[in-house]
């Protein structure tokens, strides 16, 4: 039987962040952390990340096929927060937006990991963003880390 077990280290990989600017006080500490797993933990190179950002979330799948297009990088990790609102806009785009990251990712055999917050206040998005539930954009690292290296030893 063989059974295939990643280590998270992947130092040959090379990896754009995609990240919103809007509510970038909660984002900005989404990409600190994923970019401390990327490099603690998998060991890239600070060279080796790319940084992309956009307005907002809705620019996010637009961002994310041109960069699949440009085959430069292993993997991608998108990172932004929704906070639930008095209108519909929030079903509509969190419904929508994992929909299509999932699609473009099995499309182009590319891991893309996400580190979007859905949440229904600005304290549940303090609480993942490095309190009280860990910080979302390392588990998001995390996770892109092993599917890299998932990926190259299937």
């Amino acid at each position: 039987m063989k059974i295939i077990a990643n280590k998270l280290e992947a130092s040959h990989a090379k990896v754009a962040i995609i990240v919103a600017r809007f509510n970038s006080f909660i984002n900005n500490s989404l990409i600190n952390g994923a970019i401390s797993v990327l490099e603690r933990v998998g060991q890239l190179k600070n060279e080796n990340i790319c940084t992309i950002w956009v307005p907002g979330i809705y620019e996010i799948p637009l961002t994310v096929n041109t960069v699949i297009i440009k085959k430069k990088y292993n993997g991608l990790i998108v990172i932004a927060t929704v906070i639930k609102g008095k209108t519909f806009h929030f079903e509509f785009i969190s419904k929508d937006l994992n929909a299509i990251i999932s699609s473009m990712s099995i499309k182009n055999n590319l891991p893309i990991s996400s580190g979007i917050l859905y949440v229904n206040n600005i304290q549940q998005a303090i609480e993942r963003a490095g309190t009280k539930f860990g910080n979302k954009g390392e588990d998001a690292a995390l996770s892109l880390l092993e599917m890299i290296n998932l990926l190259k030893n299937i």
